[in-house]
């Protein structure tokens, strides 16, 4: 009996590969409209809506049937589908680059670029936090952020100018001397 309810279909096979195929493509479009924010820089808000709107499609993927073979063949359909978009848009750059857009430049040349941000929904702070979370002091040492096609944010820091660079040269050796001449005074026992 156990057995029987656990690999016993209800709904017909080919139903339950084509449910899966239709939602599937339906979450990329919406997920694509909804914007680039959505599959990787998520706030609290989007990520409740990412876990209810996968319970929300879940009866339409496996419809009434609870059964194990029922949801093993669902899951099997929703990677192999994945595997062959990928697969497919890896050979068909163009057509990837519709379906998923192209890369937004969040800040050019260290300053924000306030309205692509407010485009994508991403605020100075969620900004701050990525950089922060890639190594960066703060947005102060960002020459470029890019928010790219598939929802992450890279960050390119600022070059130092050659000024820049000699001064801290300078200084760098100014401290190596005032660390001599400390050493000197106490081996001479008082001040030079």
């Amino acid at each position: 009996m156990i057995l029987t309810d656990l690999f016993h279909v209800e709904v017909p096979i080919l139903e339950k590969v084509i449910r899966p195929i239709l939602v599937y493509f339906f979450l990329v479009i919406v997920l694509r409209l909804a914007g680039k924010r959505e599959l990787a820089q998520i706030n609290t808000f989007d990520l409740v809506v990412l876990l209810t709107l996968s319970n929300t499609v879940q009866n339409a993927i496996i419809g009434s049937d609870n059964s194990l073979l029922g949801g093993v063949i669902g899951a099997v359909t929703l990677l192999g589908v994945n595997a062959l978009v990928v697969r497919f848009l890896y050979g068909h750059p163009l057509l990837s680059k519709v379906l998923e857009g192209e890369a937004d430049q969040l800040m050019v040349n260290g300053v924000i670029q306030e309205a692509r941000m407010q485009a994508e929904g991403i605020t100075v702070d969620e900004l701050t936090a990525a950089a922060h979370r890639q190594g960066f002091a703060s947005l102060n040492v960002v020459d470029q952020a890019t928010l790219e096609a598939g929802g992450a944010i890279s960050f390119i820091g600022k070059i130092p100018s050659e000024e820049t660079l000699r001064h801290e040269a300078v200084m760098a050796r100014l401290a190596q001397l005032s660390d001599e001449i400390a050493e000197l005074r106490q081996h001479r026992g008082g001040p030079v």
